[in-house]
């Protein structure tokens, strides 16, 4: 396997990607070394979170994990809210699952597994849960450290972070995300 290759890109949802250099503070630590790749966007506002959630949608397959990462507010429900509503339809209502720790959803494809798990105290409680089950759909998981070793090790971390109005969204691939998203970021 060839060494990743970092690239950083500003996301406009109306345009492809163009790369447009951010200062390395922005991009946080780097992936573990078993990381086919990472790829780095700069989201001005909920839309274009919204936009790359709807990317995100059209590439997922069942058996695919995307795990978010990022402070309370830094839009993974957003982020999973909108690819939930492209794989379902677009007036799904969606809801955070904070109070119910899982939502699930039917798609045409596979079904859709919503994970909040901030208010796990126990990685092995993500049992109970259903996150066994979610294999043979799509698992979103928010808050997953909360799982420790549980994590699959095939997953798309998204992990963001405040960048004054707007929000940086650092994609790395433990699966093969890198290929199926618009523009092969390998």
């Amino acid at each position: 396997m060839a060494a990743p290759r970092e690239n950083r890109a500003v996301f406009r949802p109306e345009r492809s990607l163009t790369c447009q250099p951010l200062p390395e503070s922005a991009t946080g630590p780097k992936p573990p070394a078993m990381a086919q790749s990472e790829f780095t966007l700069k989201l001005a506002d909920d839309t274009a979170t919204a936009a790359l959630g709807a990317r995100l949608g059209a590439a997922a397959r069942a058996g695919d994990v995307v795990a978010l990462y990022g402070d309370l507010g830094a839009g993974k429900t957003t982020l999973a809210r909108s690819l939930i509503r492209h794989l379902v339809g677009p007036n799904t209502e969606a809801p955070s699952p904070t109070f119910t720790l899982v939502q699930t959803y039917s798609s045409p494809a596979f079904p859709i597994w919503h994970f909040d798990l901030y208010r796990l105290e126990h990685p092995g409680e993500a049992r109970e849960l259903g996150l066994e089950e979610a294999v043979d759909g799509l698992a979103l998981i928010e808050w997953p450290e909360r799982l420790g070793a549980y994590l699959p090790a095939q997953r798309l971390e998204i992990r963001l972070s405040y960048d004054g109005a707007g929000r940086i969204a650092r994609l790395v691939d433990f699966d093969d995300w890198s290929t199926r998203i618009d523009g092969d970021w390998r």
